[in-house]
C-alpha cells in the first residue's frame, strides 16, 4: 500500500511541476507576459500546482521513509525523517522541492498576475523540475559519468515539464475561449511551435543520454525481458503519439486556423479539431507521467 502511494505522489508532483514550469513560462512567451485572453484561470490554477507540490512533497518524503524504515508509525519518528532529511540526498531534494513550491505560492500571493509573477513562476518551476533528478535514478550513478547523467536528468525534467506545462495552458484556453479569443490562440499556437520543437529536442537527447546510463547499448536487444524495459517502451510509444499530434497540429491544423481566420469566416470547425487534439495530446502526456512515476520506482537494467 505505501509502494501504491509513492507512486501516487509521484505523479503529483510530476503533475503539479508541469504546470509551475509551463503554465507561467508559455504565458510570458506568448502573451508577453500581460494581456491575453481570458487568463483569469492563470492565478488558480499556479496556486493549486505550488500547493500540490509542495504537500506532495512533503507527503513523498513521509511515504519514502515508511519504505526504508518499514512502516509508516517507524516513518513518522522524528528521528527517522530526520536522517532522510539530513543524512540523504532524496530526503534533501524534496525539502527542497517542497521549499521551492512554498516560495512560489507566496509569489503567487504577493504579486499581480503579469510578467513580474510569470518570471518568478517560471524561474522556481526550473528548480522544482530540476529537482526530480535527485529523486531519481540519476542520483545513484556513482563514477565519472554522474554529473553527466544528472545533468541529462534534469534536462529531461525541465524539457518534458515545459511542453506539458504549454499544452495543459492551450487546453485551458481551448475549453474556455470566446470568439474575441481566436487571434490570440492563434498566435499562442505559433509560438509554442518554435519551444516545443526545442522541447521535444532536449527530450530526445537527454532521453538517449539517460538510456545510456541506465539501460547500456548492451542490453538494448533484452529490453522487453524486465519490468522496467516493457514500460520504457510503452513510453516510447506514448511519445512517439504524443509528437505525432504534436506535428499534425504544428504543420496542419494551426496553418489551417490561420487560414480560416485570414479570410474572415467562422473559425469554430478548425478550433474544434484543434481542441480535440491538443486535448488527446495532453491525455497522453498524463498518461506518460504515470508511467514515468511507476519506472522511477523500479530498478533499471543496468542495476541488475
Amino acid at each position: 500500500m505505501i509502494e501504491v502511494a509513492v507512486i501516487a505522489l509521484r505523479w503529483l508532483q510530476y503533475s503539479g511541476a508541469v504546470v509551475l514550469l509551463g503554465v507561467p513560462l508559455f504565458l510570458l512567451y506568448s502573451f508577453r507576459g500581460g494581456a491575453g485572453p481570458n487568463l483569469v484561470w492563470a492565478r488558480p490554477t499556479l496556486m493549486v500546482a505550488a500547493t500540490v507540490v509542495a504537500i506532495g512533497s512533503l507527503a513523498a518524503l513521509v511515504a519514502q521513509t515508511a519504505v526504508m524504515a518499514g512502516s509508516l508509525s517507524e516513518a513518522l519518528k522524528p528521528a527517522s525523517l530526520s536522517f532522510m532529511v539530513t543524512g540523504m540526498a532524496l530526503g534533501m531534494a524534496m525539502v527542497a522541492r517542497a521549499l521551492s513550491a512554498g516560495l512560489a505560492l507566496l509569489a503567487i500571493i504577493a504579486l499581480k498576475p503579469g510578467r513580474a509573477l510569470w518570471t518568478v513562476l517560471s524561474t522556481v518551476g526550473v528548480v522544482v523540475s530540476a529537482s526530480f533528478a535527485w529523486t531519481g535514478h540519476a542520483a545513484g550513478t556513482e563514477g565519472s559519468g554522474a554529473l553527466l547523467h544528472l545533468a541529462a536528468a534534469m534536462i529531461h525534467a525541465v524539457s518534458a515539464a515545459l511542453w506539458l506545462g504549454a499544452l495543459a495552458a492551450l487546453t485551458i484556453l481551448m475549453l474556455r475561449r470566446t470568439g474575441a479569443d481566436d487571434p490570440a490562440i492563434h498566435h499562442s499556437l505559433r509560438g509554442f511551435a518554435g519551444w516545443g520543437t526545442l522541447a521535444v529536442a532536449l527530450l530526445v537527447l537527454s532521453g538517449l543520454g539517460n538510456s545510456w546510463f541506465m539501460i547500456g547499448p548492451e542490453r538494448v536487444t533484452g529490453l522487453g525481458t524486465s519490468l522496467y524495459g516493457r514500460l520504457l517502451i510503452a513510453k516510447l510509444a506514448l511519445f512517439a503519439l504524443m509528437l505525432t499530434i504534436a506535428v499534425s497540429n504544428r504543420f496542419r491544423l494551426t496553418p489551417a486556423l490561420g487560414a480560416v481566420l485570414g479570410r474572415g469566416e467562422d473559425p469554430r470547425q478548425a478550433l474544434r479539431r484543434l481542441r480535440l487534439n491538443i486535448i488527446a495530446e495532453t491525455a497522453v502526456g498524463a498518461v506518460l507521467l504515470a508511467l514515468v512515476a511507476v519506472m522511477g520506482t523500479l530498478a533499471p537494467p543496468s542495476s541488475m
